[in-house]
């Protein structure tokens, strides 16, 4: 039963190719990169700064924040400079309203493909808000555009924290008194619960990093073993989860938009003075490997970069957390029945163009 190369909608195209036996999938072989959109190269022949950035922004659309702040770090640490206390504010608060906005969208798709139009609808409704604060903020509802190397193009002030406070106080009451609804559901907890199952042994084996690897016990975050911005003054503590199925996955969404939305709330307390930047953009120094990690809301974000004898680039890399997870979906769905795919796959949520690099 093959699906694709192109698929419907907006997404990348991929090929599903599932051998079953009736309706029970006994295998599921996955075949990405079909475009062959070779990112990493372009990386190396794009020369300024802007353009190697905008390439960042692009990796995986749903991820803007997540990528550009790797490469903002990576670039930075190739150039030998520090960032100012508004910068890591401004990359911080980015990265957990990201979450927040993409959590939100994949539990409305989530209880669409379970046929739960009221999920659906209000999840849905509740994304808009929180991405229209970008809009606001840097004049992307993406969040392209706000984070640079070296410097902080659209400073947080004082005016949009009392915006953004507003919206959450409004999100999150209704955040909360949906997803109790869903957690009553029997019809939905029915799809949910024993579905797309991973064991502790098999997300170890194939390496699985982000949501994917902490649905079964596995605590891979980014956040917490290696604190980069402000999530050292959060002392973060991943939210993890031990039966590995679909119920697993929505349930570590909800409760880290709960927790993104309490880190948000201690930030928007002590909004940071805009820095002084130098207009002067640096170079990269010669002979220099950097690696910078960043946890996306998939999970870790990998960027290593080595420079020559003149500065110039000449390995860029870019690992997006969608690279271990893919295996983890075509194991999870053995020995499912053919028509619970759909929820499964929503519920890892994992992108095309981020393997298509």
């Amino acid at each position: 039963m093959g699906v694709g190369p192109v698929h419907a909608g907006i997404i990348e195209p991929g090929h599903f190719r599932f051998v079953c036996n009736g309706e029970q999938i006994l295998h599921l072989e996955i075949q990405l990169g079909y475009q062959h959109r070779g990112i990493e190269q372009l990386f190396l022949e794009r020369k300024k700064l802007l353009q190697r950035t905008i390439l960042a922004e692009s990796i995986a659309g749903d991820s803007a924040v997540g990528h550009t702040t790797a490469f903002a770090y990576l670039w930075e640490s190739l150039c030998g400079i520090s960032q100012s206390r508004d910068i890591l504010y401004a990359r911080t608060l980015a990265q957990e309203i990201e979450r927040i906005a993409i959590h939100t969208g994949d539990l409305s798709a989530i209880c669409t493909d379970v046929a739960y139009q009221l999920g659906s609808s209000v999840f849905g409704r509740l994304r808009t808000p929180i991405i229209n604060f970008f809009q606001e903020w840097c004049g992307n509802r993406l969040a392209k555009g706000l984070v640079r190397a070296g410097y902080n193009p659209y400073p947080f002030t004082e005016d949009l924290a009392v915006r953004l406070n507003t919206i959450l106080d409004s999100f999150e009451s209704d955040f909360i008194e949906m997803n109790n609804e869903l957690s009553r559901l029997p019809s939905s907890l029915s799809r949910f619960e024993r579905t797309g199952t991973m064991k502790y042994e098999q997300l170890l084996a194939i390496g699985t990093v982000g949501m994917s690897a902490r649905m079964n016990a596995l605590g891979r975050d980014i956040r917490s073993s290696h604190p980069y911005g402000l999530y050292r003054e959060f002392d973060h503590v991943p939210v993890i989860k031990h039966h590995g199925d679909v119920y697993s996955r929505v349930q570590i969404r909800k409760e880290e938009v709960k927790q993104s939305v309490s880190y948000i709330s201690q930030m928007l307390a002590r909004v940071p003075e805009p820095g002084i930047y130098d207009n002067k953009r640096p170079e990269p120094k010669p002979g220099m490997f950097c690696i910078s990690l960043t946890e996306g809301w998939r999970g870790e974000i990998c960027h290593a970069a080595i420079t020559g004898t003149n500065g110039d680039l000449l390995i860029y890399k870019v690992k997006d957390p969608s690279f271990h997870n893919w295996l983890a979906l075509a194991l999870a769905v053995r020995n499912n029945e053919i028509s619970d795919f759909p929820v499964c796959n929503k519920s890892f949520n994992l992108s095309y163009c981020g393997h298509d690099l």
